[in-house]
């Protein structure tokens, strides 16, 4: 099995922004296909689409063969979960929804075996470990795992640079639409009041030298906040390709 990079590796080594694509429709079959179109990283989703572990895991195993990054949405920072998901053999989880350094420092706990963390030893069980066969797995942990977290409120804006500055955190990733939420805008992701935020949270998490990313369907709004120092973006979801496809053809062939 060829070896993934994490998200963080895959920075690290990136020439231009990675461009990447949600994966929300819980099929295998789907995800394949959008890991072999070229993007650079896919967002596999348990906070808003119909994932479990067991759909995660076969999504997982399905774009194993391609050159492309995974990375795994949890639902929210239990611990029990990450620890699950990073068991499964998800190499880079984004967490959603955090807003203080406080919170970031329990989710890098809960992803690190001790004496950094509190994820739990079961490696000998687990796809993550290939059941022991990834030699010093445990001593090695770190290297396999990526960090990164979902900055999706005001209050979470203004503790941008606490949060990117925890030790273990490797990117931030900014969530306009429930950001404009908090900010009574909801559904208006694109307004100037939430644009201006995203960019204010960028250049607090870029001053720690953390890599920042965002969610920007609209290819202007995405090239904007890649000129405003974004590396990495969400650009599509395979639902909404979908969606938007099947009503194209309704469009053209229902008519009258």
């Amino acid at each position: 099995m060829p070896v993934q990079l994490t998200l963080r590796d895959a920075l690290a080594a990136r020439t231009r922004p990675l461009a990447g694509m949600w994966v929300c429709s819980g099929s295998p079959l789907v995800a394949e296909i959008c890991a072999g179109g070229g993007l650079d990283w896919l967002l596999i989703d348990m906070e808003h689409a119909p994932n479990g572990l067991e759909s995660v895991l076969v999504q997982l195993q399905a774009v194993a063969a391609y050159p492309v990054t995974p990375v795994v949405r949890v639902p929210s920072a239990d611990p029990v979960v990450i620890k699950q998901v990073l068991d499964l053999g998800a190499r880079t989880i984004l967490v959603p929804m955090v807003s203080s350094a406080a919170e970031a420092g329990e989710v890098v706990a809960a992803a690190f075996y001790p004496p950094r963390g509190r994820r739990g030893v079961g490696s000998a069980l687990a796809r993550s470990a290939r059941w022991n066969r990834i030699h010093d797995y445990l001593t090695d942990a770190a290297s396999h795992v990526s960090v990164f977290v979902q900055i999706e409120s005001a209050d979470a804006v203004g503790a941008a640079a606490e949060i990117a500055a925890v030790d273990g955190i490797d990117g931030v990733f900014v969530g306009p639409s429930d950001l404009a939420a908090s900010m009574g805008l909801i559904g208006q992701q694109t307004h100037p009041e939430v644009t201006a935020a995203v960019r204010s949270a960028f250049a607090d998490v870029l001053s720690t030298g953390t890599p920042v990313g965002v969610n920007a369907f609209d290819p202007a709004v995405a090239d904007g906040y890649v000129a405003a120092g974004a590396s990495f973006v969400l650009v599509g979801a395979d639902v909404a390709v979908l969606a938007r496809a099947a009503e194209s053809f309704a469009d053209r062939f229902t008519e009258g």
